[in-house]
């Protein structure tokens, strides 16, 4: 009798996401053959739910496995707050050294001691930038009094406020309603989200501020993991690897399509100037110096030495 692991996620066939579950699910299959199967729903949103009920679906032991932003689990686990430091990472590459080092480890161990789930991967969540239906955006002085659609983040909602937003939280199940109907002037959303959930359709203007790379842990209930044999726990962490490294690629591939594609629909891609991105910083620095504060001095210095070890690769 084969084991069966369930997973949901929240998003269509096109995303990244799915994309990287369903290339999990082909290599548990080369690897395990029929003895352990793979079952997918690919979007709890269209049955009727919201997505973040794939939290509550997952610690209950309702399905196995999911992905999700690690924003949602910041108020459980605090260390995940330092993904939510805006402007902070440079680019994808430092976020991976970060992901994939020591302080990745030891975010996984906070997530288990504090939650039913085990954090077995990170995945790319996207970079994240600001539509607009009102115009473009070049610096904080365009955010004034735009209603933003955010994630429901303490942190997020504070660095936002800072720059004239603003900002409320809705679901991504009632986002594209929001953005369709006016209730939102603005949103902040990697480049894969507002064009596959149609959001450029409303919001013709969109300001490259890459100000954070979300990520969305791969996450697996604690006592689902225990029931299963070793062996196919480590099945499942090297398929994991395998897709986890087509995800992230998956990630910047689609960056380049989803751009072109809006480009070819008629939207207005603002990229900032450095003197336009460093006004944005400035505007919200006072806010991130908050956030930075509450986290333990031994989290901030590996965040910083992960950074700091691909830089000197880079160099040498």
């Amino acid at each position: 009798m084969s084991i069966i692991i369930k997973i949901a996620g929240y998003q269509g066939e096109r995303s990244v996401h799915t994309r990287a579950v369903q290339a999990f699910s082909e290599s548990i299959h080369r690897l395990a053959g029929d003895t352990v199967r793979v079952d997918f729903v690919q979007n709890i949103v269209s049955q009727g739910h919201k997505a973040a009920d794939l939290l509550d679906q997952t610690e209950s032991g309702e399905i196995d496995a999911c992905y999700f932003s690690s924003s949602y689990l910041g108020g459980r686990v605090p260390e995940l707050r330092l993904f939510d430091q805006h402007f902070a990472v440079p680019d994808r590459r430092h976020a991976y050294a970060i992901l994939d080092g020591a302080l990745g480890r030891c975010l996984a161990e906070a997530i288990s001691k504090r939650t039913g789930f085990a954090a077995l991967a990170y995945w790319d969540n996207g970079l994240r930038h600001i539509s607009s239906a009102a115009g473009p955006i070049h610096k904080p002085a365009d955010c004034q009094g735009l209603t933003l659609r955010t994630l429901a983040s303490d942190d997020h909602q504070r660095v936002f406020r800072s720059l004239g937003f603003e900002p409320i939280a809705i679901d991504v199940r009632d986002l594209p309603d929001a953005v369709a109907s006016g209730r939102v002037d603005a949103q902040e959303n990697p480049l894969t989200n507002i064009y596959n959930f149609g959001l450029h359709k409303t919001h013709k203007y969109i300001t490259l501020t890459q100000h954070l790379l979300g990520v969305a842990p791969v996450l697996f209930n604690k006592k689902s993991l225990a029931t299963w044999p070793p062996s196919v726990r480590e099945l499942i962490d090297a398929a994991l690897k395998e897709a986890t490294e087509k995800q992230r690629r998956f990630a910047a591939e689609d960056d380049v399509r989803c751009r072109q594609a809006m480009e070819a629909e008629g939207c207005v891609i603002v990229e900032l100037s450095k003197t336009e991105r460093d006004a944005f910083i400035a505007a919200s620095s006072h806010e991130l110096a908050i956030t930075r504060s509450s986290f333990d001095e031994n989290l901030l210095q590996l965040f910083q030495a992960d950074m700091n070890s691909l830089d000197e690769k880079l160099l040498s």
